[in-house]
């Protein structure tokens, strides 16, 4: 089967999976904070496991240590998936500084031990993090 041509041009941000050993911090525009572990990262976004979905295109601030950078950055929630304990909430960064991201990308290329160019359309599992998945 030939190769499609538009998923070529699409190429997905390198992933880091944490399994949910990174803590955040959600805060919605209304000031209510939930607590949240993530679950994927990459730099365009992530994925964040919550006891309850929120709903999709809500804006919240984000915020997460990892690596060696605190990432506080704003956000746009994508469509929630449930999950066998809560749900599984992708997000998009709508204002992450470029020192930000640049940290970011520094991080997460650690994490994935190879240049992220090199990983464009690779999904590569996190053990940097000892421990067991919750």
């Amino acid at each position: 089967m030939p190769r499609s041509t538009h998923a070529d041009d699409v190429r997905r941000a390198p992933r880091v999976k944490l399994a949910g050993t990174i803590l955040a911090l959600v805060q919605l525009e209304n000031g209510r904070q939930i607590r949240a572990r993530l679950h994927q990262l990459s730099f365009t976004g992530g994925l964040l496991h919550l006891e309850a979905p929120l709903d999709e295109g809500i804006k919240a601030e984000v915020m997460f240590h990892v690596g060696g950078s605190t990432i506080r950055s704003t956000t746009s929630m994508l469509f929630p998936m449930w999950a066998t304990q809560g749900c599984l909430q992708p997000f998009e960064f709508t204002g992450l500084s470029q020192e930000d991201r640049r940290k970011l990308e520094a991080d997460l290329q650690r994490f994935l031990g190879s240049p992220i160019a090199a990983t464009q359309s690779q999904e590569q599992t996190c053990s940097a993090v000892s421990g067991s998945p919750e």
